[in-house]
């Protein structure tokens, strides 16, 4: 059995493992206003509250990693964790936020109970180890994205780098692997290997659904490039990964995808997301059921 992660403490500690409620991490790609925020925040609470699933709000301060250097990246460190404490203080539900240098590590750490790295920087050794201090300083937890350019199997280096960093609290994070130009692809074989890698010693690990569609510089060129999405295909993603026994589902949303400031090609309709909800809850509890007599027959 992998073992769990403890995210946040007090009113906001919830705990991610095989034997725990499915944790759901989900909020806009990137902040683009606190109304936005909170609007987003309370939906997918309640709807958590009511089908028994974790909640964890996620929204970026900065993306860093644009097709475009003009694309909008958000409002920046200081406003932005402002923005993300104060979700997390009117609506009682961990938060996180991704991180990029070492130097914002202890920054994050002191305001969010999970540190996000993106996927693109994990196998930055400094990166790694400045967010294990960090989060082990203040009893934060780490999630590590899987690059789409890396196997299942390397994901066992960065967790090795944020424990050499003092922090146990860790997940992982599956987003798809690149097959070609403009294209990612969730190999399942990869990702049963992923939750099994260190026996148990093996993080929790979350499957990625939005991002899992996305189509990397798919339209447009020079700085007018962004990338393209297939966001009808997330929500079957998401129930194959339950069904696979996932501990996590991440995903992004917006009121109004098209108008979204970040991802807006992946985004997911705010309005759909609690049906999708649902239907993740009913193939976990179908699962756990499915696995029961297999313990006892163990």
């Amino acid at each position: 059995m992998r073992r769990t992660c403890v995210i946040g403490r007090g009113f906001a500690e919830i705990a991610v493992g095989a034997e725990k409620p499915l944790a759901i991490i989900a909020g806009p790609c990137v902040l683009e206003s606190p109304a936005l925020a909170a609007e987003i925040a309370q939906r997918l609470r309640d709807a958590c509250a009511r089908l028994g699933l974790s909640y964890v709000f996620k929204a970026s301060f900065d993306k860093a990693n644009r097709s475009s250097a003009g694309s909008p990246r958000g409002p920046g460190l200081g406003e932005g964790l402002a923005q993300i404490a104060e979700v997390r203080e009117r609506f009682r539900v961990p938060v996180t936020t991704d991180i990029h240098e070492p130097a914002q590590a202890e920054t994050v750490a002191r305001a969010v109970d999970l540190l996000q790295i993106p996927a693109f920087l994990c196998r930055q050794t400094d990166l790694l180890i400045a967010a294990g201090r960090a989060a082990a300083a203040h009893g934060r937890a780490v999630n590590i994205k899987k690059g789409q350019f890396v196997s299942p199997a390397e994901m066992e280096g960065p967790v090795a780098k944020v424990e050499r960093g003092g922090c146990g609290e860790i997940m992982l994070t599956e987003r798809g692997t690149f097959f070609g130009y403009g294209r990612l692809v969730n190999d399942f074989l990869g990702l049963g290997d992923m939750m099994d890698m260190l026996g148990e010693r093996s993080p929790p690990v979350c499957f990625d659904c939005t991002h899992s569609t996305q189509q990397p510089g798919a339209s447009g060129a020079g700085e007018g490039r962004v990338s393209g999405g297939r966001p009808e295909r997330a929500p079957m993603l998401a129930r194959a990964a339950v069904a696979a026994g996932v501990d996590a589902v991440f995903l992004e949303c917006h009121p109004d995808p098209p108008k979204a400031h970040s991802d807006a090609a992946t985004a997911l309709p705010l309005k759909d997301v609690p049906a999708i909800l649902e239907s993740l809850a009913h193939v976990r509890e179908a699962a756990r059921r499915w696995r029961e007599p297999l313990r006892r027959d163990a």
